[in-house]
């Protein structure tokens, strides 16, 4: 009989939990399967434990409560593979609504051995109308900063792209033969940098495994009011530009000197220039604002470089100081 943990990690979130523990207890899966919804709760101190434990005393067996007390969601996410009893590992989100049929649909093809995971289709769980500096569509769309909408048609095909964290599914001996998610990575207090979820789907497909888009299995993912300003866009891809650097593992030193140093120097002297040249020069309101995304990455990018070379020299806290200056700079920016 298979067995199938659904993964859910959250921080403080409790009014929002109700609804998406809710939506997952209407789920419709065959006499067959054996689910369980594991609910990871990463150090909160609002009443996240008792909501929990209500739904364990309403779904008996159906819910799981754990806690875990280091804080990030990297640190949460592996405490729920170590606890999972599925051979089938499906990770969403805390302010999320699935639809009946998710859960089965998302994973139904991952038994047989032909894919190691698969994502589905995360939409909008309400009307939008972005502002003009925004755009949701064509080479300018920044609508999965929002939140992590995917959608790739209304076809199954293979993914060769990672899925995000909201909507996605894997063999759980996945992470025994790939590792678990990176904890360098991955949002906790006082540090919003993601990439976790999109870092281990990444690390499959460069190993040669397969994954599957499955378009039937929905998630709607709301967005949250305090997301729809410029700052939190610039803030967000300055943190992306750091984790691209913490997902590439750097070469080795030449001639003692770390390659970091010349990838901060690189990037200062030929990338950025380019970046705000793109920015400045843009046609448009919201092609322009996309290009100061990207310059705000290319920042990210610089700043992480030296500290990853800083760091080889003993520096480290130095640098993180200055991290936190760049951060609360870019955010009021």
């Amino acid at each position: 009989m298979t067995q199938t943990t659904v993964i859910l990690c959250t921080y403080n979130r409790c009014q929002v939990l109700r609804a998406a523990l809710q939506s997952l207890a209407a789920s419709e899966l065959p006499d067959s399967i054996q689910w369980e919804v594991l609910v990871v709760d990463n150090n909160s101190t609002d009443q996240t434990r008792q909501l929990v434990e209500e739904f364990c005393r309403r779904y008996p067996g159906r819910f799981r409560y754990i806690f875990e007390p280091h804080p990030g969601k990297s640190f949460a996410l592996n405490r729920g593979i170590q606890e999972a009893k599925g051979e089938v590992l499906t990770f969403t989100d805390d302010d999320v609504s699935v639809e009946p049929m998710w859960l089965q649909n998302l994973t139904a093809n991952l038994n047989d051995g032909q894919w190691a995971g698969a994502g589905g289709r995360t939409l909008l769980a309400h009307p939008f109308s972005p502002p003009r500096w925004l755009t949701l569509a064509g080479p300018d769309n920044l609508g999965y900063v929002l939140a992590p909408l995917f959608d790739r048609g209304l076809q199954r095909c293979e993914l060769r792209e990672a899925p995000y964290g909201a909507n996605m599914a894997f063999r759980k001996m996945m992470f025994e033969k790939h590792g678990l998610f990176r904890t360098d990575l991955g949002p906790r207090p006082g540090d919003e940098i993601r990439e976790e979820d999109i870092e281990f789907g990444r690390r499959l497909l460069v190993a040669g495994e397969r994954l599957c888009y499955e378009p039937s299995a929905t998630v709607y993912h709301p967005i949250p009011e305090d997301r729809v300003q410029k700052s939190y866009f610039l803030a967000r891809f300055f943190d992306t530009g750091r984790a691209i650097l913490r997902e590439s593992a750097p070469r080795p030193d030449v001639l003692g000197i770390s390659r970091r140093c010349f990838t901060f120097f690189r990037l200062i002297s030929t990338q950025l220039p380019v970046a705000i040249l793109h920015w400045v020069l843009s046609p448009s309101r919201k092609h322009r604002f996309h290009q100061k995304c990207e310059t705000w990455k290319t920042a990210g990018q610089i700043v992480e470089s030296y500290r990853q070379w800083r760091s080889r020299r003993g520096d480290a806290s130095h640098v993180a100081i200055k991290i936190g200056k760049y951060r609360r700079r870019s955010a009021h920016l």
